[in-house]
């Protein structure tokens, strides 16, 4: 009897320890979607309606590379959304079939959001009292942390507890942008942009926490990567290197 009482307690725990996972991941999803579409909607999504803007944040015109850049971001928000849904309703075959799009997509979005970048520092745009060639730091920065987090992502796909982290801060990684958009929010700069948007990881360490009494490796590392790249950044921006590399990408 003590052994079955043994064996059972060990099979119960693991479900126990992530039984409201689905739930914490869904609405991770829903929350980061809701802040994409506010922080976009005015200098956006709304201009699809009358009496939207007639330009971009940075007062450009909504260029081809701006719709490009605009409708693989949207699709990666609603992917994000459809894969969290499936594994809720354990339809984990047909999450995994669609994580082959998702990897197309997720190299699409690195494409558009670099190419984006250099168009932006092409024609000299940035927050106010910004430099633009310095700026370019933050997007490019953003890029290759999303790069790297969906790559390992991919490479770690069998490892479910650390896949679904590492899509949490690839996403946690893209969200500076739309959180700068939120209102009020532009003036404070580019710190407050960051801590705003890495509230998916906050919350992902504070859910660890709670429901495993730690923090898996993966928000130790990658979280920690994550954090340490934004002082790092703008300290880099700065610098006459950067500055000779950013104005070689516009060349």
């Amino acid at each position: 009897m003590t052994i079955m009482t043994t064996d059972v307690r060990a099979a119960a725990t693991p479900r126990a320890i992530g039984q409201y996972d689905r739930v914490f991941y869904g609405g991770i999803a829903i929350a980061a979607a809701v802040m994409a579409v506010v922080g976009f909607a005015p200098t956006y999504y709304l201009r699809f309606f009358d009496g939207g803007p007639r330009a971009t944040i940075s007062g450009g015109p909504f260029s081809p590379v701006v719709h490009v850049h605009g409708a693989i971001f949207t699709a990666w928000v609603l992917l994000f959304i459809v894969q969290t849904a499936l594994i809720s309703s354990r339809r984990v075959a047909v999450h995994r079939r669609l994580g082959v799009a998702g990897g197309v997509l997720a190299a699409a979005m690195v494409i558009a959001g670099v190419s984006a970048a250099i168009a932006l520092g092409r024609r000299g745009a940035a927050p106010e009292g910004i430099d633009p060639l310095s700026f370019m730091a933050v997007p490019l920065g953003d890029m290759l942390l999303f790069a790297g987090f969906i790559g390992t992502a991919l490479a770690r796909r069998r490892d479910k507890e650390s896949h679904k982290r590492l899509m949490l801060l690839a996403y946690a990684s893209i969200l500076a942008a739309p959180a700068a958009r939120l209102p009020g929010v532009l003036p404070l700069g580019p710190l407050a942009f960051y801590a705003i948007g890495f509230f998916v990881l906050f919350a992902g360490v504070i859910y660890d926490l709670l429901s495993r009494g730690r923090l898996h490796k993966v928000y130790l590392w990658g979280g920690g990567l994550l954090v340490l790249s934004v002082p790092v950044r703008l300290a880099v921006s700065g610098t006459d290197a950067w500055k000779a590399i950013a104005h070689a990408l516009i060349a």
